[in-house]
């Protein structure tokens, strides 16, 4: 019988790795829009994210036979079903949002679209993985999908959605690895 407690803090580990990936890309992006993507401020970036990813990839790595003696469980079959779904949901929708916005000539709303639409595909994936701190990164993803362009200077134009967005995937990475979270 796998150790259930290993088993979760592999599973946390792996959405850590996700989060701090994307959350990577948005900083990147948000550098890239902001200041025309210095080298420097990219060094800093990514070296961030790897000291992140690393963490989380130790981890994984210290909890991987739970995980994997897990994987074939009907509860974990489904779950990973329902992951895939929604992932191809999230980016057929964010595919063809974007490109009707675009099209219609409302272009400059395709990056907070996105995050609205990735915010709200956390919902389901709380629900399959039984993970409600997922519910907490989808909110707060869905509050700034809204908020920022409405008090950004720049309003959905404004780089800052793209910080945002980052270090809200950056700070669920972090908090998925917290010691608390494997129970």
């Amino acid at each position: 019988m796998p150790n259930a407690n290993s088993a979760a803090l592999a599973s946390r580990a792996i959405g850590a790795m996700f989060f701090t990936v994307f959350g990577t890309a948005w900083i990147g992006l948000w550098n890239q829009r902001a200041f025309a993507g210095p080298v420097a401020n990219l060094a800093v970036i990514v070296a961030l994210g790897l000291a992140i990813l690393w963490r989380a990839w130790l981890q994984y790595n210290q909890n991987k036979s739970a995980h994997e003696a897990e994987a074939e469980s009907p509860a974990r079959k489904q779950a990973s079903r329902i992951f895939n779904i929604v992932n191809v949901t999230q980016w057929v929708a964010i595919l063809v949002v974007g490109n009707v916005l675009a099209n219609i000539g409302l272009g400059i709303w395709v990056l907070p679209s996105a995050m609205l639409i990735i915010g709200l595909h956390f919902f389901p994936l709380a629900k399959a993985f039984n993970n409600p701190n997922l519910n907490y990164t989808g909110a707060a993803m869905v509050v700034l999908a809204v908020g920022y362009p409405l008090i950004a200077p720049q309003g959905a134009a404004d780089p800052v959605g793209c910080l945002l967005e980052g270090l809200i995937l950056w700070a669920s990475a972090v908090h998925a690895l917290l010691p608390r979270q494997a129970a």
